[in-house]
């Protein structure tokens, strides 16, 4: 059972240093000029509080709030691919609106800004988290906490 809970710290710490990170590189690069790009940086901080939250004091409670978190993370994800997408198909079809829709299709995924696939981290995320908490021994009973 040992190598058990090491791989699921080892996991959480995964999480937790990826959402750190990619909550940073949103920070750094200025992404919130419009208020829908607000939703994954407060989300990341939110999940940052989450994360530590349950590494200090597991519980199915926090266990729970996590799960809740990281569907969270896939809904903002896939909503954030389509948001990507529809902006720079607009912008493709302002430069050239005779342009076929095949023409611009992969015109927006070799795009670079913006990068239509970025949000995807919070799907890759929002699974490592799920994975994490699958058959979590604080989901069936709090006296099974400790591993």
């Amino acid at each position: 059972m040992k190598e058990v809970s090491l791989i699921r710290r080892c996991i959480l710490a995964a999480l937790m240093f990826g959402v750190l990170g990619s909550n940073i590189e949103l920070l750094l690069i200025e992404h919130y000029e419009e208020v829908s790009q607000f939703v994954p940086i407060v989300l990341m901080g939110f999940a940052l509080v989450v994360i530590l939250w349950h590494g200090l004091q597991p519980s199915a409670t926090n266990l729970r709030v996590l799960q809740v978190t990281m569907m969270l993370f896939l809904i903002a994800g896939t909503v954030g691919i389509v948001l990507h997408f529809r902006g720079a198909a607009e912008f493709q079809w302002e430069l050239d609106p005779s342009q076929s829709v095949w023409n611009v299709f992969k015109k927006v995924m070799r795009a670079k800004a913006p990068p239509v696939l970025a949000p995807g981290i919070l799907l890759q995320l929002g699974i490592i988290g799920l994975v994490y908490g699958h058959g979590h021994p604080a989901a069936g009973s709090i006296s099974q906490i400790k591993e």
